[in-house]
């Protein structure tokens, strides 16, 4: 992200894409639940992807600004990425988010029906978590706003303020404060590299390996 973008402006792309998620959200609730299950989750996962695209396509438009995934990325970076992704997984899934569940059960307990929802149909649960949501979250929080308010707040201000965004992004209360955790390791890797691509595959990488230990194995119980 080259050009500088105000505060304001930062915290209106996140509820813009906020308010993207309560709408393929509904439609999902509203309509798609009412068909047969196969149908339903397809649907669903071709409306996040419709929504994701738009909304790429508009951040980029309205700012002015051209969405470089692979520029600055380095063979040393994408190793460093892939480190950052074992240690989240050793960091968050073994040891934070447990202490976590067992402060805020009612939070664990909404997280672990939205895992069951995704075990139903895995395939399109792996192309939600470990691909739209790592591009559209990495480029809307690191090299969007991380990015564009590096330039006029400092990189230190903006770190915060793209690391809290995306932990309330979240909504889940156990989720926020591991996403916080990882919005700071994530922003640091893109002050570090300047790579776009190097925090999505960070971020597919985590997600990946959560997908594996988690999800997964649901589908196999049934």
């Amino acid at each position: 992200m080259k050009d500088k973008i105000s505060l304001s402006a930062g915290i209106f792309w996140v509820l813009a894409w906020f308010a993207t998620m309560l709408v393929y959200t509904f439609l999902d609730v509203a309509i798609w639940r009412r068909l047969p299950p196969v149908i339903e989750k397809f649907l669903n996962t071709f409306s996040i992807m419709l929504c994701t695209i738009i909304f790429l396509f508009l951040l980029a438009k309205k700012n002015n600004t051209k969405i470089e995934f692979f520029r600055n990325t380095s063979w040393q970076g994408l190793l460093i990425a892939a480190g950052c992704s074992v240690l989240f997984f050793l960091f968050l899934d073994h040891f934070l988010d447990p202490l976590l569940s067992k402060a805020f059960p009612s939070s664990e307990e909404n997280y672990q029906e939205a895992l069951t929802r995704l075990s139903k149909a895995p395939v399109l649960s792996l192309i939600q978590i470990c691909i739209i949501s790592p591009i559209l979250e990495e480029t809307l929080m690191r090299y969007f706003l991380l990015g564009g308010l590096s330039i006029g707040y400092g990189k230190w201000f903006a770190l915060l303020i793209s690391a809290l965004l995306f932990a309330i992004l979240h909504i889940n209360l156990v989720q926020s404060l591991s996403a916080f955790v990882c919005g700071i390791v994530l922003g640091l890797l893109y002050l570090h590299t300047g790579s776009l691509f190097c925090c999505i595959f960070s971020h597919m990488g985590y997600n990946l390996l959560a997908y594996l230990t988690t999800v997964l194995p649901l589908f196999y119980k049934k």
